[in-house]
């Protein structure tokens, strides 16, 4: 198995994510890391967030209304995920009467953690749909 750290720094993420290619479970080793996994597993709403982004990108209103989630601590809930990697930031649209939006997208797939010989094992899959998406954006032309 490969060991890796989920990056907190998105663009530290992404480099990883394109150079490895990963899209096999990954040993999170570093304690913060692990702790904001498990921060998200035993937050509801975060859940909620991070399977909603999941298969494809989407604003934050999109996703708040499809979680249920109250504006003000999902926008908050956004940002937390955002600044610790587990969200990013995958494209900004400008509507042709000039307002602005951001579609987020989930970068892991799947999370599982285990209890082992008085140590906490926690192992998560990348998000292979937008990593194969960037690499396709990163090799394209336009």
């Amino acid at each position: 198995m490969w060991t890796a750290g989920i990056y907190s720094n998105n663009s530290d993420y992404r480099s990883m994510m394109n150079i490895h290619g990963l899209t096999y479970p990954s040993r999170i080793v570093k304690s913060h890391e692990a702790r904001v996994v498990l921060a998200v597993l035993a937050d509801n709403e975060m859940m909620k967030i991070l399977d909603s982004a999941m298969k494809q990108s989407k604003s934050v209103n999109e996703i708040l209304k499809e979680t249920h989630i109250s504006h003000s601590t999902g926008w908050r809930k956004i940002k937390w995920l955002l600044n610790e990697g587990l969200v990013i930031l995958d494209k900004i649209i400008i509507t042709p009467d000039g307002k602005k939006f951001s579609l987020y997208h989930s970068t892991l797939k799947s999370i599982s953690v285990k209890y082992e010989d008085t140590n906490v094992v926690v192992e998560a899959e990348p998000n292979s749909d937008i990593t194969k998406k960037r690499a396709k954006k990163f090799f394209s032309l336009d």
